[in-house]
């Protein structure tokens, strides 16, 4: 197997070129980088693990699995859109699962409690916002539901370490892009790569911060949550 800095130079070529096929309407483009994506965050764990001499997160690569799932199905139409947005709840829940057996509810103290406070309000106040757009699409209720389960894992992210939590908040801002273009009120200016960009760099934080952690923590300290060198 490559090494992990091949894995993430792989990673950040072909992120680099679905980017391109992004900004410039190229469908083919996409659909040759965009299934690459999680699968090569996924080789680059499991060549963390095996440099260790152990065995990757099962339920991180599931998340990038069912990541990996999602991705396809959103290159399609129609239906696809809810097949993919399934998906993806279910890779939040592997995740909020990999975080919470990693010590998130005991590490989420103050002042990290504010984290979850600060999560509720935006799920909130972003809900408020494109809940009449979502209502007139027939999306309302299932992408409330979603925005738990997101929120859910950007909180439980941030108990393990800058590089995770940032993942997680990268990962909500990626989703949120996506629910105001559905609910048509607002896009962000410039070529539309925002979504694609805020996505993949949420996903290879979460997953290099998690493999930089080597063991887990008993305890959150600040040496704890500045912890991936």
């Amino acid at each position: 197997m490559p090494s992990r800095r091949a894995l993430l130079v792989a990673f950040a070529v072909v992120t680099t070129g679905n980017l391109v096929a992004n900004a410039t309407g190229d469908a083919t483009g996409e659909l040759l980088t965009k299934p690459l994506l999680m699968p090569l965050l996924a080789a680059y764990l499991w060549r963390c693990g095996a440099d260790r001499g152990g065995r990757p997160d099962r339920l991180i690569l599931a998340a990038l699995a069912f990541s990996t799932g999602g991705d396809v199905a959103l290159l399609g139409d129609g239906d696809a859109f809810l097949v993919g947005m399934a998906l993806f709840l279910a890779a939040h829940l592997c995740y909020v699962a990999a975080f919470t057996r990693g010590g998130a509810a005991r590490l989420l103290r103050p002042p990290l409690v504010a984290v979850w406070v600060g999560y509720a309000t935006l799920t909130v106040a972003a809900l408020g916002w494109v809940w009449p757009g979502l209502a007139d699409a027939g999306l309302a209720l299932p992408v409330a539901g979603y925005a738990v389960a997101l929120a859910t894992m950007a909180g439980t992210a941030a108990a393990h370490g800058w590089r995770v939590g940032l993942g997680g908040a990268l990962f909500l801002g990626s989703d949120l892009l996506i629910a105001t273009g559905i609910a048509g009120v607002g896009t962000v200016p410039g070529p539309p790569i925002w979504v694609m960009a805020s996505y993949a760099a949420g996903q290879a934080l979460i997953v290099t911060g998690w493999a930089a952690r080597g063991s887990t923590p008993t305890a959150f300290t600040p040496a704890a949550a500045s912890a991936a060198p």
